[in-house]
């Protein structure tokens, strides 16, 4: 037998399939690891990146997950769409905090909220599909959404107009091979919360157009200001047959690295979720499972004392980006982003440099005040940073300090 050819620049080898070699690397993850191999090299670093607590996860919590590990039940397979005790959890959870009545069959549970949003767009997108994604968005939904063979269409809402869609740009952006409307609220990256007013309007267009919602409640408690979270099929209760919710415990109980997210959605749709997912990953690890049930069955008294925290960075951040000419930041209603337009300082030289992206000026902080911002063009968005204020007060007001140095 002959040995096969080599392959040559006229017959290349496509070594990488065009469905993964398209993929966007997370521009979150990324500026994270930079920022972090940096401060291992010894630079002082401050990372605004990721967006993850700077909280431990509370001790209750992490005591189940101690009992779990000892516990030989949890060293086995257990049913790929979750523990029976996890699944109620997340039913009585669900009906506590939302006001939403659904039954254990309603529930998948996913490793974190990035698998449970994959495995939703690929149980309702076929090739072609288009999904209406306003921007800025978080950086996942896009890629998940062309993963899974369907095409995002983005609408822009920009600080004008406090960063939310309006029903009218929606329908100026459906066609008629709109499946599927997403939905963020509470925003990552903007902190953007939208009324109950404005949930029923996005909420009826959608029932109206015979469209599937797909809501993100990830942010759901980290709301500020007096503002309610309102969850979409609890406001319009007739899309509950055409919604999917996905939540999960990283942001609410700083579990982000322990890897527990949800699906709530129609039976059916869960158990063809449920089925992929069998084939992916089969369970969930058992030991966060068991601390999820305790985040889940416990008092909210952590995540208060958490909320309480972001809300007083939040109002350090937004007041000190204010202060630096050419920046415009509006204050957030929830999560723990701020996304302030740098609109105004492209094009200035800066310590040497002229930045004209944020792409750009992202790298200039990061170069010269050693600060680690995330640039808009990660969220649809160019124009504009984001700063995740779940870090320490301290190193949240030395970072932002050093910007108003280097920009004056």
């Amino acid at each position: 037998m002959s040995a096969s050819p080599e392959p040559t620049q006229d017959a290349p080898a496509h070594r990488i399939s065009a469905r993964i070699g398209g993929i966007a690397e997370s521009a979150t993850l990324a500026v994270d690891a930079k920022a972090k191999a940096l401060k291992a090299a010894g630079r002082p670093v401050i990372g605004f990146g990721a967006g993850e607590p700077d909280f431990p996860t509370p001790d209750y919590i992490v005591e189940a997950a101690v009992e779990a590990c000892r516990d030989p039940r949890n060293h086995r397979y257990t049913p790929a769409g979750g523990l029976p005790e996890l699944k109620q959890a997340i039913v009585d959870k669900t009906r506590r905090d939302s006001g939403l009545e659904v039954e254990p069959a309603n529930v998948l549970v996913t490793n974190g909220g990035k698998q449970a949003i994959y495995e939703a767009f690929a149980t309702l997108l076929d090739p072609g599909d288009e999904v209406i994604v306003p921007a800025p968005y978080w950086t996942t939904y896009p890629e998940a959404i062309r993963l899974a063979g369907g095409v995002p269409v983005e609408v822009l809402a920009d600080e004008t107009q406090d960063y939310k869609v309006t029903v009218e740009q929606v329908e100026a952006a459906r066609t008629p091979r709109t499946k599927v409307f997403l939905f963020n609220s509470p925003s990552n990256p903007t902190g953007a919360v939208y009324s109950r007013e404005e949930v029923e309007a996005l909420g009826r267009w959608a029932l109206e157009h015979g469209l599937w919602v797909l809501t993100d409640e990830i942010y759901e408690h980290l709301v500020y200001d007096g503002q309610e979270a309102a969850s979409l099929p609890v406001v319009v209760p007739e899309l509950l047959d055409r919604c999917v919710v996905v939540n999960g415990v990283a942001k609410t109980y700083a579990m982000t690295g322990w890897r527990i997210g949800w699906v709530v959605g129609p039976k059916d749709v869960v158990k063809a979720a449920t089925n992929l997912q069998s084939h992916a990953t089969s369970n969930v690890s058992n030991v966060a499972q068991r601390a999820a049930v305790a985040a889940l069955n416990g008092d909210l008294s952590a995540v208060e004392e958490m909320r309480s925290a972001f809300d007083r960075r939040r109002r350090t951040i937004v007041s000190m980006l204010n202060e630096i000419d050419g920046v415009v930041c509006p204050e957030p209603q929830g999560a723990f982003y701020a996304y302030p337009s740098v609109k105004g300082l492209l094009g200035r030289e800066i310590d040497g440099s002229t930045p004209t992206t944020s792409a750009e000026l992202a790298e200039l902080l990061l170069e010269k005040a050693e600060v680690a911002a995330v640039p808009g063009e990660a969220f649809g968005s160019p124009g504009y940073l984001r700063f995740s204020y779940a870090l320490g007060d301290d190193d949240l007001a030395e970072g932002i300090g050093r910007l108003q140095r280097l920009l004056g």
